[in-house]
């Protein structure tokens, strides 16, 4: 992800696989929503393959971190 600056459009990724995703996720949520913050996002998305299986430790992360959560399966 890159690092926000001053000159830059608000920027959000709307097509995140965690954990979770069958066969192609790496993401660890906790850690997701704390590069999430440092990056200056006010949104996410969860886009994981096959499963909702992390979507209600995904929201939660969201909002405990101040940030939009978004789900797509």
């Amino acid at each position: 992800m890159s690092e926000p600056t001053a000159n830059t459009r608000p920027f959000a990724h709307l097509h995140i696989h965690t954990e979770y995703s069958l066969l192609d996720g790496a993401c660890r949520i906790d850690q997701l929503m704390e590069r999430v913050k440092e990056c200056g996002q006010t949104a996410i998305a969860c886009t994981d393959h096959g499963v909702m299986y992390g979507c209600v430790q995904f929201y939660k992360a969201a909002k405990k971190g101040g940030h939009q959560a978004h789900h797509r399966v």
